[in-house]
């Protein structure tokens, strides 16, 4: 996706070797008519699949995963992080590491809010090593919904992520895929 690729050349901060700070346009600061074209592109590259949801986690994938629905005319589902006093229902589970904030947490769903019925298709902003999106991928297999595949607006190609997630199967796109970054700059695989 040439826009997004333009954008995280022009605006995207490097820090180190492994992060990339896109808080002006996409996680903290958000560019809504990139993250309409971003939508888009998730709708023409995952098609017709017979969705019934998207599901993400609280809070940077809110953004895109809402972009993406309003293609589909469909309900954002997102995992939120810790306990939640206001879900006594029932939650399928999963724990997640995050790199960046350095710290384990359980993401939660509601059993209310997805089961078998439902075919599912996971949206983040980022894929690093993974971790976030194998913990949707088991709350899905929780529940017993289908998954149609998972949506990446940045992949980071060289960390594990991307290739443990397709050398099991799953139908993942990404809209950008960064072989490297540093002081070289920003390289797109």
């Amino acid at each position: 996706m040439q826009i997004l690729k333009k954008r995280i050349l022009e605006d995207g901060v490097v820090i180190g070797d492994n992060i990339l700070k896109v808080d002006n346009f996409l996680n903290h600061q958000i560019d809504v008519e990139l993250l309409d074209e971003i939508g888009k592109e998730f709708h023409k590259r995952f098609g017709n699949v017979g969705l019934t949801k998207i599901l993400t986690v609280e809070a940077s994938g809110i953004s895109v995963a809402c972009a993406t629905a309003r293609e589909y005319k469909i309900p954002v589902l997102f995992a939120k992080k810790g306990n939640v006093s206001t879900q006594n229902e029932g939650n399928y589970s999963s724990k997640s590491f995050s790199f960046t904030k350095n710290e384990e947490y359980t993401m939660n769903v509601s059993k209310k809010y997805i089961g078998p019925q439902d075919t599912i298709l996971i949206i983040d902003d980022f894929l690093a090593n993974g971790l976030a999106i194998d913990a949707l991928l088991e709350i899905v297999e929780q529940s017993g919904a289908k998954l149609a595949g998972i949506g990446i607006v940045i992949e980071k190609d060289f960390q594990a992520g991307g290739r443990k997630l397709r050398e099991k199967g799953y139908h993942l796109e990404s809209l950008a895929r960064i072989a490297s970054m540093g002081k070289n700059g920003i390289i797109f695989a």
